[in-house]
């Protein structure tokens, strides 16, 4: 087995709920939810205390009650939940610059050059843990693994508020009982779509030959899963200076995709994309949209552009041709889609705009033409006012008041990733 487990993956327990029963201890060891309410609503994240009554994020407050009829509905505090996530990477930090935040409360650390200074993984995530709970009152589970795959399920293996290495000797050992929606990217649709084959646990999915798997899921998708099941990740930990790309995403239930439907969700993750770019000076030349299918069946498509882009409209516009490119040759009435996903990516830094000289035919798409150096100009004002006054101060109309938003943007913030 070539390699050693130093891949280390922490994720905060129950993170939202655990931070509200910290700032109140009187909602200690008590099923609450944040967000919603018992007339509606939508759950945003549950205390363990909750879930053990079934309650789940992204589940209606009406339908939280009814499972749990104690539950205590909290707003969220969404600057804690900065603050104190940021206090956790800052520990992270402490024993190594490897570290890759995926999201606000989880994290992979690359552990490869530490252990002359610390010791070895076990005892690095032993005290990461430790000083965790001591300095900022958080749970943490840790998995490590030779892999980022298998580190993650490791730290999910371990909740709550535990530590589970895996040496790579004991990988198949480890793997192939646990149940396979532990794979990274397996969903309930997928993982019955998968029960109805026999395939139930990891290693029945690694036993299966590819080919089966991808004729099951669909090429793209049935060759990832296999390959993570096998354990085969070749993935590295990237730190935010080596980010290679941003992204966002908007799941909607299954909705028929029409033009309101597609500009208003595409405005909405383009602005969240395009403003997180700009605030770290940096624009891209690639264009991603990942249009989801109901069966959960995903079609990609992307455009490379001769300059780099870092403006909503013009981010939003590309984002559209390529979703309508998605679903040409397919039948709008009876396609129903169920997620958009915007990524940009081959990124480069761009403080300022160069102006270039209007010669015909000008590419409206490239920063340095007319409309884009407006268009930059009017996002950098966008994002002024912004600061100071806060995200809802201006915007886009779409991205502004979008009708399909469930989940407050402060909240969506947070759990994007990070550039």
């Amino acid at each position: 087995m070539v390699g050693r487990a130093t891949i280390l993956h922490a994720d905060l327990d129950a993170f939202y709920a655990s931070v509200e029963q910290l700032l109140d201890p009187a909602l200690r060891c008590r099923p609450i939810a944040v967000g919603g309410s018992a007339d509606g609503g939508v759950v945003l994240a549950a205390s363990y205390e909750a879930k053990a009554h079934g309650v789940r994020g992204g589940m209606s407050g009406w339908q939280a009650k009814r499972l749990c009829p104690t539950l205590r509905f909290v707003r969220g505090h969404f600057a804690e939940y900065q603050r104190l996530a940021d206090g956790v990477m800052a520990v992270l930090h402490d024993v190594t610059p490897e570290v890759q935040r995926i999201s606000i409360d989880e994290a992979f650390l690359d552990l490869s050059g530490s252990t002359h200074l610390f010791g070895e993984p076990r005892v690095i995530a032993a005290l990461l843990r430790r000083r965790v709970r001591e300095e900022l009152g958080l749970p943490i589970s840790v998995g490590i693994a030779r892999t980022k795959h298998l580190a993650k399920i490791a730290s999910q293996v371990a909740k709550p508020d535990g530590l589970v290495v895996v040496e790579p000797d004991e990988e198949r050992r480890f793997l192939d009982p646990l149940p396979v929606s532990l794979v990274w990217g397996v969903g309930p649709v997928t993982e019955q779509r998968l029960a109805d084959w026999g395939i139930r646990t990891i290693g029945d999915l690694a036993r299966t030959p590819a080919p089966e798997v991808e004729r099951l899921l669909g090429h793209a998708v049935g060759t990832r899963l296999n390959a993570l099941a096998r354990n085969d990740d070749p993935r590295r930990v990237v730190t935010p200076d080596r980010a290679r790309s941003v992204s966002a995403q908007s799941a909607f239930g299954r909705r028929s995709p029409a033009p309101d439907l597609v500009r208003e969700v595409l405005s909405h993750l383009a602005d969240r994309v395009a403003s997180r770019l700009r605030a770290k000076n940096r624009a891209g030349r690639t264009v991603t949209v990942t249009v989801r299918f109901s069966g959960m069946r995903s079609v990609t498509r992307s455009v490379t552009l001769s300059a780099p882009i870092a403006t909503t409209l013009t981010l939003t516009e590309l984002a559209e041709q390529l979703t309508w490119q998605a679903l040409d040759g397919r039948d709008r009435a009876d396609a129903e889609i169920s997620l958009l996903a915007v990524s940009v990516s081959n990124l480069s830094h761009q403080h300022a705009v160069q102006l270039e000289l209007p010669i015909p035919p000008e590419d409206p798409h490239r920063p340095g033409s007319t409309q884009g150096a407006a268009r930059w100009a009017l996002d950098r004002s966008v994002d002024a006012v912004c600061r100071r006054f806060g995200r809802r101060a201006v915007g886009y109309l779409p991205a502004a008041m979008p009708r399909t938003a469930s989940v407050p943007d402060e909240f969506r913030e947070l759990a994007e990733h990070e550039l």
